[in-house]
Order: C-alpha cells, then structure tokens, then sequence
C-alpha cells in the first residue's frame, strides 16, 4: 500500500537530516581540528586585526536577541583572560549603548504614554536609583542581555548612568565565561586567577550597593 505524500515528504526530510548528520560526524573523524591552543595562535598571528574584528562582529550581532555566551568562550579560547575580557566587555557596552540609543530614539518616552500606575511607578524608580539599577540588573545573569538594553532606552536612566553601570555589572559573568574558554586550552595561568579575583570582587562590592540602597532609601 502506497504512503500518503505528506508521510513520504515527512520520511525523506528525516533521511535528509539522518545523512546531513552522518557526513558531518565523519567530517568531524577524518578531518583534523586543530586545537584550542592552535587556534590561539593562528589569531595570534593575525595581528591586531584579529581583535578588532572581534569586537565590531561583537558589538553588532549582540544588538540582536541573540545570546553573548558563545562570544564569550571563544574570547576566552582566541585570546586568553585579561584581553578576552576586556574585548567582551567593551563589545557589550557598545552594543548595550546602541541598543540603548536605538530604543530612546524610537520608543521616545513611552513610559509617559502609559499613565499613571505601577509601570510608570517602577520607572521612576529605576530612574531615581539610577546607575545602581542598572548594575543590580546586570549582576542578575536570568535577565536577557537585548530586551534588557531596549527596556533602558525607554526610561528616565542617564546615559552615563547607563553605561557605567553595564560596564561593572557585566564584568563578574563575563569573566566566569571567558574564563571557562580559557580553560579549555589546558592553560591555566596566573592571570585567569586573577581575572577571576577581581570579577568577583567588582561583583561583590555591586551585590552590597544593591543590598543596602532599600534601606537607605527608608531611613
């Protein structure tokens, strides 16, 4: 008994897949891949170019919803703690300022057309607290990076506010991710660890500003 064409359509796009998958994992076998420690050398020798590219690739596709996690590692994996982390910090500013401007230009002041209730209460909130709403918000890695961005761009927040406060929030969880590529070359170096330290104590210092402006704000 011959199958409906829809079933035979359905069946050959799984065959497809099937074979798609297949050539890939003996890509994967035959081919050699070089190593991570490999691949930081040929960026290595690409000279400044390499970072640079980085960062304008960066900058641009995170003003997307899409994640920044793989950017990440592979800062890590291409060029080691300290400038890895330095190239991603900055790519995410750029690209937070840009999304930022993109929504304040747009959206103008959006928050004002909603009336009064709690959304414009939470705005002015954010607003008051400025540059520590913005870090505490960063801090929380739940929080997407893009809608984020976009959702400064209508409020009250002060540019400087704004970036200064993307800038330290970001430093903790990029650091553990950049760290983490790192770590994949096998080469675990003094100046991970010390990546790592300060991360963690610019995080610190945020997650006590944070934890202390309610009651500040009460007394």
């Amino acid at each position: 008994m011959p199958l409906p064409p829809s079933l035979r359509s359905g069946r050959a796009r799984w065959f497809v897949l099937a074979g798609v998958l297949l050539a890939m994992a003996v890509v994967a076998l035959v081919v050699p891949l070089p190593t991570p420690l490999e691949l930081r050398d040929r960026v290595q020798a690409l000279g400044a170019w390499a970072p640079l590219t980085f960062l304008v690739v960066h900058a641009l596709v995170t003003t997307t919803p899409l994640p920044r996690t793989v950017f990440s590692l592979s800062a890590g994996v291409l060029f080691g703690p300290w400038l890895g982390l330095a190239l991603c910090v900055a790519a995410s500013t750029a690209s937070a300022a840009g999304a930022f401007a993109i929504a304040r230009r747009l959206g103008g002041r959006a928050v004002d057309r909603l009336g009064p209730g709690r959304v414009r209460a939470v705005e002015a909130r954010l607003s008051a607290r400025g540059l520590l709403s913005v870090t505490s918000a960063r801090l929380v890695p739940a929080i997407p990076f893009a809608p984020l961005n976009y959702t400064f761009g209508v409020t009250s927040v002060r540019w400087r506010h704004y970036l200064v406060g993307t800038a330290i929030g970001l430093v903790p969880g990029t650091s553990a991710v950049v760290l983490l590529g790192d770590a994949a070359t096998g080469s675990l170096s003094p100046a991970s660890l010390a990546v790592f330290a300060v991360s963690g104590a610019i995080g610190l210092v945020g997650v006590l500003l944070c934890a202390r402006a309610p009651r500040q704000e009460t007394e």
